[in-house]
């Protein structure tokens, strides 16, 4: 088990920010299981892949299962890096996703969602107290939540939250 940072703590931010990714897989037809199966293993194929490849963007990411859904939060150092592997004809991704078109859009089995966000120095806030390294702090390393990082409004509205703050 990984070791509990008893101080209050925040992400360290990259300077240009960074990138959360929700990707999603929701069973339908559960008793399909030729139309899911290959869905739910795709993903771990596709993370390990990212996780010996660090130079793509992958900065980190957490699976949550909760039947219908599996849920994969996912933070990028960029946009760029993501689109880049999606769109990257020798990673897993684009088999993958051709495979699901091929067996199951359009035939309500199975489901698969995204949704991406820019996170930026002012426009985000978080805490972390009592926690091991977890979500976006684990991601990108974190600080001590104090002077201008100790309260949630400052942490929300500051644009300089480095480490000499």
């Amino acid at each position: 088990m990984a070791a509990v940072n008893r101080e209050r703590m925040t992400p360290n931010l990259p300077p240009n920010g960074a990138v959360l990714f929700l990707i999603g897989v929701r069973i339908n037809k559960p008793w399909k299981l030729h139309r899911w199966l290959p869905v739910f293993f795709a993903m771990p194929r596709m993370l390990r892949e990212l996780a010996k490849q660090p130079e793509r963007g992958l900065l980190g990411a957490r699976t949550h299962f909760g039947f219908p859904n599996i849920l994969v939060v996912q933070y990028w150092e960029s946009f760029e890096k993501l689109d880049a592997y999606a769109k990257d004809r020798d990673s897993a991704h684009l088999p993958a996703w051709a495979a699901f078109n091929r067996r199951s859009a359009g035939n309500g089995d199975v489901g698969i969602w995204h949704e991406t966000y820019q996170i930026s120095s002012g426009a985000f806030e978080s805490v972390y107290s009592n926690m091991p390294p977890y979500g976006l702090g684990k991601a990108v390393g974190l600080l001590p939540a104090t002077g201008n990082r100790e309260h949630a409004a400052d942490r929300f509205a500051n644009k300089d939250i480095s480490p000499d703050s």
